[in-house]
């Protein structure tokens, strides 16, 4: 955990990665609606300062931000409430720098002001998260950039500990007893999918897998559970490129939100 705390009650973390491609190239993926869309989670944006960003990350679950710098294809600035009512203020900073050999630094930097250690388990959360979206970045830049994007945003709910949410859930997909570089393929009575295991969580995020897709479509597939607000949801994040991407989603898509709603239903309120 590598939280930095200044005198003035800024806190802030920091996380970067290489990725190959020109700065505009890596620009389009990091500050544009679509090109978000393409390895994180659906996002619109309007891109400008002043502009509006909306991230969500599942249903009812909208993350709305204000641009306020906007530097391309060197730099950009997003300010939001760092969660729900009640939550500091969080300033998330993106810059891109060129380095010899056709790669890019990318950099996202989160601060917020706060006066106590309350937020620090969220800021330790998007470190620790970083990463693996950062993998699935950098393989579309590797492979795929340019290409057309289909995404499945899957999203089911738990009431028991994430240990046991993703027991069940990893259970099910057979990813609990595997090893990074495995072969993978879904169990019978699931969409046909088949990968390879590209990345085991860590940390706050070892009840996930991310998967390199080959089947229905060349792509990626992050698998987990994971604690939220008192909730655990359990999240199936799949990103395929390609020609084929759009008619296997529509194909695919009803079925895997089918099983989840019925194994992760989402709680009754009140």
């Amino acid at each position: 955990m590598s939280i930095k705390k200044e005198d003035s009650g800024r806190r802030s973390i920091q996380v970067e990665v290489e990725v190959p491609g020109t700065p505009e190239e890596v620009w389009r993926a990091i500050a544009t609606g679509p090109g978000i869309s393409a390895w994180f989670v659906p996002t619109r944006s309007e891109e400008r300062q002043g502009g509006g960003q909306v991230c969500t990350f599942g249903p009812g679950m909208d993350c709305p931000s204000t641009i306020t710098t906007w530097e391309p294809p060197k730099r950009f600035v997003a300010e939001g409430d760092m969660g729900g009512p009640g939550s500091p203020k969080m300033a998330t900073e993106w810059s891109v720098e060129a380095r010899a050999g056709g790669v890019c630094l990318v950099r996202v930097v989160h601060s917020l002001f706060a006066s106590t250690d309350d937020w620090d388990n969220q800021l330790k959360g998007m470190e620790e998260g970083w990463p693996t979206y950062f993998r699935i970045l950098r393989m579309y830049l590797a492979n795929f950039k340019g290409m057309p994007c289909s995404a499945m945003q899957l999203v089911g709910f738990s009431t028991e500990p994430e240990p046991k949410a993703w027991e069940k859930a990893g259970g099910s997909l057979g990813l609990l007893k595997i090893a990074e570089g495995e072969e993978w393929k879904s169990p019978a009575g699931f969409p046909g999918m088949t990968g390879v295991v590209d990345y085991l969580g860590r940390g706050t995020h070892k009840s996930t897998v991310l998967l390199r897709l080959k089947t229905p479509a060349p792509g990626a597939a992050y698998v987990g559970a994971f604690s939220c607000g008192g909730m655990v949801m359990v999240c199936m994040s799949v990103y395929l490129y390609g020609a084929e991407a759009k008619a296997a989603v529509e194909r695919d898509e009803p079925a895997w939100q089918k099983w989840l709603g019925e194994q992760f239903p989402m709680p009754q309120m009140g």
